[in-house]
């Protein structure tokens, strides 16, 4: 197994060469509607001298994140510019993807959230993507509030329940730093490291991944039930995409913005059919049929 994780790590990273064509600057690597999305709190709702946002709207949960790159930037400054390589870029291009790719539409068709001839920017509570993404939105946004790396106090900001399963989820510092005591100090410590003068890009990312590790540790489980929503393939997809961040995280993958760009270029452009068989998916790219095969046996080895 040691031998297998640095080859295929190797292949994500950059061995096998992905095209970046097609962006010719670095905003054209940025999240379908990043520009649309809100980027300072006052452009969520304001009631009772608090901020109000519905993360099961895509511009409105990929609006967190667009605060969060926006607040952090003054700090990675020193390593490049442009805010490139702030490695917090990976989370929101993630979100992209899955929005891209249709993963945060309803997976068992009884609604038309999230479906283009539906209700497009809506993110279904049944999407096992987007589910875990709540928590790898919502624990760091909150966590960077109360760090003191945005201008509003802790109690200053609250995210909306879904239309069910509300007690799988947490909706403020107060109630995540709760519900993930453990998992929100790991973020908290990141954005202390992070305002660090001392602090470089290695320890960084290392603590960014601990953090992130934490919150899929954490949350899993809960959602385990959705697997049943989708094809074996996707399923099967999912259960080794878990695996794989796990790994990337343990080799430091750094997710910065061109780096994570060219990474999701071998990720799947659509949802899995039961009939999809990687490496000979038609519609595919070579790059994207390899990842996928590389996913496959990783998860037949674990």
């Amino acid at each position: 197994m040691m031998a297998f994780l640095p080859s295929w790590v190797c292949v994500l990273v950059g061995c096998f060469s992905a095209s970046l064509a097609g962006a010719s600057s670095l905003s054209d690597m940025e999240p379908p509607l990043w520009k649309e999305s809100p980027g300072q709190f006052s452009d969520y709702k304001k009631e009772n001298e608090m901020y109000v946002i519905n993360p099961w709207v895509y511009t409105e949960r990929l609006g967190m994140y667009k605060i969060l790159l926006n607040e952090t930037a003054r700090y990675f400054a020193k390593f490049a510019p442009e805010n490139e390589q702030n490695i917090l870029w990976g989370l929101p291009l993630q979100h992209g993807w899955q929005y891209k790719t249709g993963r945060l539409a309803d997976p068992t068709g009884r609604t038309n959230c999230g479906y283009e001839s539906g209700d497009e920017l809506c993110i279904s509570v049944d999407s096992w993507w987007a589910d875990l993404n709540y928590f790898l939105s919502s624990l760091p946004f909150l966590a960077a509030v109360d760090s003191g790396i945005t201008e509003i106090s802790a109690d200053q900001v609250v995210l909306l329940p879904p239309l069910k399963d509300q007690t799988k989820f947490c909706y403020s510092v107060s109630s995540c730093g709760s519900s993930f005591r453990e998992t929100m100090n790991k973020w908290n410590a990141f954005y202390q490291l992070l305002q660090s003068p001392l602090s470089n890009f290695d320890d960084l990312l290392k603590s960014l991944w601990v953090a992130h590790t934490s919150t899929l540790k954490d949350t899993i489980k809960s959602f385990e039930d959705r697997y049943d929503y989708y094809s074996k393939t996707e399923a099967s997809f999912e259960r080794n995409w878990v695996l794989a961040v796990r790994h990337l995280a343990a080799v430091l993958f750094p997710t910065t913005l061109i780096t994570s760009y060219k990474f999701q270029k071998g990720l799947p452009p659509r949802m899995l059919a039961s009939n999809d068989t990687a490496p000979f998916i038609n519609d595919f790219t070579t790059f994207q049929n390899v990842v996928l095969l590389i996913l496959n046996m990783l998860g037949n080895v674990v």
